[in-house]
């Protein structure tokens, strides 16, 4: 692959997009993928950058700005979350952007796949302030978006609330009806789905249980470590410790925590409501995160950011499994010293397919104005989970390669059929 990219391609140089296109090179090889679809796969449909100025408490306007990126719609309407931090910028969203594609082909969804976010500091927003953002940004996105265009859904840093909000801007621009299918992730009263808000983290344990099944085991009594306590990282910790694992370290934005006999994960959740940290957590050994990273234990869920286990650490993890509920937390160069070594790895495009799952069931129930109960979405998600999984893990065994280039492999085996089916149309 020849990289960097020129200037005027700039955007597409973004580490987490350089390993998705360095995945897919290397899976056009192994599924002997058509030329014309490669060429196509390798670049976005659409970036969209735009200045978003708000009117601040202090009666000052600041000017913020926000992407939407629409990388394949293939397979149906482009979807995507949208992150609110302020590291976001264009080569980040691009990255994720195509995570999406191949995450919602691989998971078998009729979706295909964006990402959008605004660079800014969420926490350090009134209410008021985030409430201007959103609408704004809905506003300047409003033509590209839509419920069979492009629908969005939370993030990093975005949560419900901001999915109302950018549904009553939507639909007042469209006349005033109420247009509930636009976005996913909102609140139950408004058309929002039950089970979406732990989904993502119910399918990592989903996943976790066929990662340990293959290897002859139980999550029972199994000691865990969780980077990342937010709403993936808890809800993953929580749906593991009701099956019986021990939870010996996890870690927030604040540092992380350990204690060897594993925690009362519903007493540690009630506490980092109460605080917003897990730090100083009584009973708990303060631990960094490069430290917990690299613990003694059975399964390692990375649910924090991208890039966390990378070429320098790779060689000093000692989890036997990791199951990524983050996007892109394990780099390539880290995925093939880490299978070498024979640790299990569960990717990204299907650990934490869990919330783009519900957020499909949740469209599909608002465009139905029918909606089902939460046993039911939980099951209908293990099955389609669990079903990417299995399918995915069988071409792992037949080809003999890591798990995240079978997912890749499997994912464009999908999008090649579709393009060439339709035509392999030029957009």
């Amino acid at each position: 692959m020849n990289t960097p990219f020129p200037p005027s391609e700039s955007h597409l140089d973004g580490p987490l997009f350089r390993n998705a296109l360095q995945n897919l090179v290397d899976c056009a090889k192994i599924i002997n993928c058509d030329p014309n679809v490669l060429e196509r796969l390798k670049k976005p449909r659409r970036s969209i950058v735009v200045s978003i100025p708000v009117r601040m408490d202090d009666y000052s306007v600041k000017v913020f700005t926000g992407y939407r990126v629409q990388y394949n719609s293939t397979l149906g309407p482009f979807k995507g979350g949208i992150r609110y931090h302020q590291n976001v910028d264009l080569p980040e969203v691009v990255g994720l952007a195509a995570l999406m594609t191949f995450k919602n082909s691989v998971l078998g969804l009729p979706l295909g796949g964006a990402k959008g976010g605004v660079a800014c500091e969420p926490g350090k927003l009134s209410r008021t302030e985030k409430q201007n953002l959103t609408r704004r940004f809905t506003t300047e996105i409003s033509h590209y978006i839509g419920p069979t265009q492009d629908i969005p859904a939370p993030d990093v840093g975005t949560d419900p609330q901001t999915m109302a909000w950018m549904m009553d801007t939507y639909s007042q621009e469209k006349g005033g009806y109420a247009q509930p299918a636009v976005v996913t992730g909102k609140p139950v009263e408004i058309g929002g789905s039950l089970g979406r808000n732990h989904a993502t983290g119910l399918g990592v344990v989903y996943v976790a249980e066929k990662a340990f099944e293959k290897k002859g085991r139980t999550l029972k009594d199994a000691k865990i470590v969780i980077q990342g306590f937010g709403n993936v990282g808890s809800f993953a910790a929580q749906f593991a410790h009701e099956r019986g694992a021990k939870i010996i370290a996890v870690s927030d934005v604040n540092g992380g925590i350990f204690n060897g006999d594993g925690f009362d994960v519903p007493k540690l959740m009630d506490y980092m409501k109460e605080t917003k940290s897990v730090k100083g957590y009584p009973g708990s050994t303060p631990i960094s995160n490069e430290a917990l990273l690299e613990l003694e234990c059975d399964a390692l869920f990375p649910c924090a950011l991208e890039n966390q286990i990378d070429e320098h650490n790779a060689e000093k993890i000692k989890a036997k499994i990791i199951v990524e509920g983050a996007n892109g937390p394990v780099t390539n160069v880290a995925t093939k010293i880490l299978h070498d070594r024979g640790v299990f790895i569960a990717p990204d495009v299907i650990a934490n397919g869990g919330g783009v799952i519900v957020s499909y069931f949740e469209w599909v129930q608002d465009i139905m104005s029918f909606f089902w109960d939460e046993d039911e979405i939980n099951g209908r998600l293990k099955t389609i989970i669990t079903k990417a999984f299995e399918n995915v893990y069988k071409f792992q065994q037949e080809k003999n390669i890591d798990m995240r280039l079978a997912a890749m492999s499997c994912s464009v085996q999908r999008l090649e059929k579709a393009m060439l089916l339709r035509g392999l149309y030029p957009r």
